[in-house]
Parts: C-alpha cells; sequence; structure tokens
C-alpha cells in the first residue's frame, strides 16, 4: 500500500483512523494468520489482507506454533511480500513433532522466516512435570544461534525459570522479543540486559494492566515494539471480540498515552525497531 494512500472506516472496530491521526503505518509484529476469523471478509484471506492495510497495517508477522501447521501457514502467506513467518514449536503445544536445533534452522533458512518461535514456557496452561517444556525451549534457543535468527520468547507464571533457561544457554547471543509482555519491570530490565526487547498487546490497554503499563512508560525508545497476537487479546475498545492486526492501533494509542508522544511516533518508532530486531540485512 502507498503510505500516502487514504484509509477507510473500519468494518470491524467502526473507527476511522483520520479521527486519531494522519495516516500512520502501523507493523504487527505477531499474529497467528492461519487462525483468524475470516467471516468478516466473506472467507477471503485477500480481502482481509485489502482491509488490514487499509487501516495502517503495512506489516505483519505471522508467527508459529507448531510444524504440522507450518507449511500450510507458509503457503498462506507467499503472495505477500509485507507478510513474514517464524518457525517453531509453542511450549502449550502437545501431541506435535518434536523439532531438533538442526531441523528448526534448517526451516529458517527460508528467505521469509526471520524469527524462531513462538517458544518459552507456559506454567499456566501445562501442569506436571515440565522437564519437556524446558528442553524444548532449550531446543529453540540453540536453533536461534544455528540459524542467526532472533528469538520470540512465550512466559507465563514462569518467568524466574525462563529468565534462568535463557542466561544458561546465552540467549543474547540470538536475542529477540519477549511477546505479549505482562511482567513487571524487574522482568523487563533483565530481559533487556539479556538482549530482548519488549513487545506489548492488547493486555496494555486494560483497565487492570497498571504493572505492564508502568513498563510502558519505561522500556528505552529502542527495545519495544507493539502486536496483537490475534485473533486473541483484543484491545478497549473491542475486548471479548475477535482480534486482527488492523487493532494495533490501540496498542500503539495506549503506548503513545503512557510514554507522552504521538501516535506517529509510536509508528514511526516501532517500525524501526521491528526491522531492526527482525529484518536488518
Amino acid at each position: 500500500m502507498n503510505r500516502t494512500s487514504r484509509p477507510i472506516p473500519c468494518k470491524l472496530c467502526g473507527q476511522n483512523p483520520l479521527l486519531t491521526a494522519p495516516n500512520p503505518m502501523f507493523i504487527d509484529s505477531h499474529a497467528h494468520l492461519d487462525r483468524l476469523d475470516l467471516k468478516p471478509f466473506g472467507g477471503n484471506f485477500s480481502r482481509f489482507m485489502a482491509e488490514a492495510g487499509a487501516q495502517g497495517v503495512d506489516r505483519m508477522l505471522c508467527v508459529s506454533i507448531n510444524l504440522e501447521d507450518y507449511p500450510a501457514m507458509r503457503l498462506l502467506i507467499e503472495p505477500y511480500p509485507n507478510v513474514s513467518v517464524s518457525v517453531g514449536v509453542h511450549p502449550n503445544e502437545t501431541d506435535t513433532e518434536e523439532p531438533s536445533a538442526e531441523r528448526l534452522a534448517e526451516l529458517a533458512g527460508d528467505e521469509r522466516v526471520v524469527a524462531i518461535g513462538e517458544t518459552g514456557l507456559d506454567y499456566f496452561r501445562s501442569e506436571g512435570d515440565l522437564a519437556w517444556q524446558h528442553e524444548r525451549f532449550r531446543t529453540h534457543i540453540r536453533a536461534a544461534k544455528l540459524a542467526g535468527k532472533p528469538l520470540i520468547v512465550h512466559t507465563r507464571d514462569s518467568r524466574a525459570d525462563t529468565l534462568r533457561i535463557l542466561e544458561e544457554e546465552g540467549a543474547g547471543e540470538a536475542g529477540g522479543v519477549f511477546h505479549c509482555f505482562t511482567e513487571d519491570w524487574d522482568t523487563a530490565r533483565r530481559a533487556l540486559d539479556l538482549n530482548f526487547s519488549i513487545s506489548f498487546s492488547g493486555i496494555v490497554t486494560f483497565r487492570t494492566a497498571e504493572t505492564i503499563q508502568d513498563v510502558a512508560r519505561r522500556v528505552p525508545d529502542e527495545r519495544y515494539l507493539i502486536e496483537t497476537d490475534s485473533p486473541y487479546l483484543a484491545p478497549v475498545p473491542l475486548r471479548g471480540k475477535p482480534n486482527y492486526p488492523q487493532h494495533v492501533r490501540h496498542v500503539a494509542g495506549m503506548i503513545a498515552e503512557l510514554r507522552g508522544v504521538s501516535l506517529a511516533e509510536v509508528a514511526d518508532r516501532t517500525t524501526r525497531n521491528y526491522y531492526a530486531l527482525f529484518e536488518n540485512d
């Protein structure tokens, strides 16, 4: 999409972006495009892509959660040069192919693959002996170092072990991002020290998200990203509805408010940060 194109009112949220900013363009740094509800677009992925562009989203990172669905996901985004992908197995995935570091690094040789993950630890949805999760996480870190690609880290109720394993495996060599950040400033500071950026999702717009909002105020300019994690975690004022990349504007708007800057500045900064982390060749 040409950056001077005029956006149209969003069919999903009913808002005209021109009411809030002079046509800034955004990057959604974490979305699961192969899992979107396409009914509002007549089941047509190309129609969704056209509207996302019209609503100011000019690039997206489509994130893998398992290897069984990866080929179809990769095929889905093939016609769209403004979509990149990651490759990896989510920590909550069970009954799935358990990849080796070599296998992940081989898949990451594809020029459209810009990251390894999402990977990490999740003690909220998994229980019992989670040694398998730890080993899967270590495998992804080793793959990222082999491939020379950054990591996309998921952590839930597991921050101490997540940070410990990253340190033990020398993950700072690969770097990456803590996506959908939900922790406190101390955790963010330790992640930053390990060469990881911080990405904020729609959760930062929630009324109860004071701790995350504090992090959003304090993270250095060059180390934060924005995302939707769509189709999950729709931001205010769309909570409880299916989420789409075009809703990343609401995340950006909250970040702008918290940091006391313009929406256009957040769009520009997060675009530069995205390219510096994921597509800096």
